[in-house]
């Protein structure tokens, strides 16, 4: 029962939640962050650059007998690839992530230095202090 007890106490501890919670949050905001990158911004920068589809750039780096044309029929066909352009979108959906995880821990930061300290508590006068204080006060008069 030992070990059993010991697991309850781990799992319901909270370092474990805060640790399944931001796993949790960290797979939908990546979900997020995906799409911001796919759908919005490497359009933009494929505009401006003349390719549509940034997944589909690489180069053959083996023979390519039946002049395949897309990376999926490539990859299929076993043919040595340099895909660069997945390299691209996954780094510039890193560099975002990095980007606002950075601003939000640097939001914390400020949240918690802003925080005024909590004043802190008179120390209790022992026991033998109050009475020796007392006699004290008695002998004077």
């Amino acid at each position: 029962m030992g070990m059993i007890q010991e697991f309850k106490e781990f799992a319901v501890k909270g370092n474990a939640m805060d640790l399944a919670v931001g796993v949790i949050i960290g797979g939908a905001f990546g979900k997020i962050v995906d799409s911001i990158v796919g759908d919005l911004i490497m359009p933009l920068v494929s505009r401006i650059v003349g390719k549509l589809d940034f997944s589909n750039l690489f180069v053959v780096l083996g023979d390519n007998p039946n002049n395949l044309a897309t990376l999926a029929d490539l990859k299929k066909a076993g043919i040595a690839v340099f895909a660069y352009g997945s390299f691209l979108t996954i780094l510039v959906n890193f560099v975002i992530l990095a980007f606002i995880i950075f601003m939000m821990v640097k939001q914390m930061n400020r949240l918690r230095s802003e925080a005024p300290a909590p004043a802190p508590e008179a120390p209790v006068t022992p026991e033998d202090v109050v009475l020796l204080r007392e006699i004290r006060d008695s002998l004077k008069k």
